[in-house]
């Protein structure tokens, strides 16, 4: 099977679904001319044309707006926001417009909309340009969260998000956006809401998604050598929550570890925690552990970034106290 680039599976994703559906288009800043920010978008507007591909101004307010009504009147757009922090700007049209539309109209407007673009932290951008959403937009009904961690993952989720009658938020990683996976070239869909095990084990469960899966997966990866069995599952989407699927895992396992890019604070993190304790409770060998950023504005300096952030050295360490090692 061939190897491609997040970005190119991206690519293939949004191109695809545009030469099935005319209704499809990709407005944002940067994505027409200058090939998107992250080169997403490259050589689509060679392909679709100025009308499929719109380039627009620093204004994300207004051009998310303008997506909702394109969507209200049956066309499907993709916003790209070129990063999630910038959706802040906009976030009264995806709040109280996209994701109360189909409810405010009686059921007479669905949203078949994707808002989609970077979220989280990607090196030295300081506080403003290195905050984590996807608990914020999950908080909210009538949105769905998709958060892959791979291009295979990215490539098959992006095309159901783009079919799907309601908007979806699809949030990836600056720094996910060069590293290659196998994708195939035949067609293919993931079903939104359906978790992922990446690795089976039998001694405790490690739950995350986006790219904090490869702290999770490299936890694993240094804690078999050591003889622990870790079972990794990848959420991929955070509304809807596999719930079953990690449940199930604890039930096995007998001991939970969750790992995510958030201040802990009313984080996916709590809400599996809470889920598991009130389904899987008498299963429970250990207390529940989360690895979370710190609670603070992430700052500029290299050594506060490592200190924030989640990795294996800290997850390491939870695994060992759920295991009382």
């Amino acid at each position: 099977m061939r190897s491609i680039q997040f970005r190119e599976a991206l690519r293939e994703a949004i191109s695809e679904e545009m030469r099935l559906d005319p209704n499809v288009f990709l407005m944002g800043e940067e994505v027409a001319e200058y090939n998107g920010a992250y080169k997403v978008s490259q050589g689509m507007l060679e392909e679709f044309g100025a009308k499929r591909i719109i380039d627009t101004p620093i204004a994300e307010l207004g051009f998310a707006g303008i997506g909702v009504g394109a969507a209200m009147n049956g066309l499907r757009p993709i916003i790209e926001f070129m990063t999630f922090n910038f959706s802040l700007v906009a976030i009264d049209q995806v709040i109280n417009a996209a994701a109360k539309m189909y409810q405010m109209s009686g059921g007479q407007f669905n949203i078949p909309m994707v808002f989609r673009g970077p979220t989280g932290s990607a090196g030295q951008l300081g506080a403003q340009h290195s905050q984590a959403f996807e608990n914020w937009y999950a908080n909210c009904p009538g949105l769905k969260v998709v958060v892959p961690s791979n291009p295979y993952d990215a490539k098959g989720l992006l095309k159901t998000a783009i079919r799907d009658n309601d908007p979806v938020i699809f949030m990836e990683s600056e720094q996910m956006y060069g590293e290659k996976g196998e994708v195939p070239e035949e067609e293919y869909l993931i079903p939104i809401g359906k978790a992922d095990i990446k690795r089976e084990g039998t001694d405790v469960t490690i739950v995350s998604f986006g790219k904090i899966m490869k702290v999770a997966l490299g936890t694993a990866e240094e804690l078999a050598k050591e003889g622990i069995s870790c079972e990794v599952i990848d959420l991929r989407t955070v509304r809807p929550i596999d719930y079953d699927t990690v449940i199930n895992s604890v039930k096995k396992t007998n001991r939970l570890v969750i790992v995510e890019e958030a201040w802990p604070l009313a984080s996916i993190s709590t809400e599996i925690t809470y889920m598991v304790q009130k389904n899987a409770f008498d299963h429970l060998d250990a207390p529940i552990r989360r690895i979370c950023t710190q609670d603070t504005p992430l700052g500029y300096a290299p050594t506060f970034v490592e200190e924030f952030l989640p990795n294996v050295e800290k997850t390491i360490k939870a695994v060992k106290e759920v295991l009382y090692r």
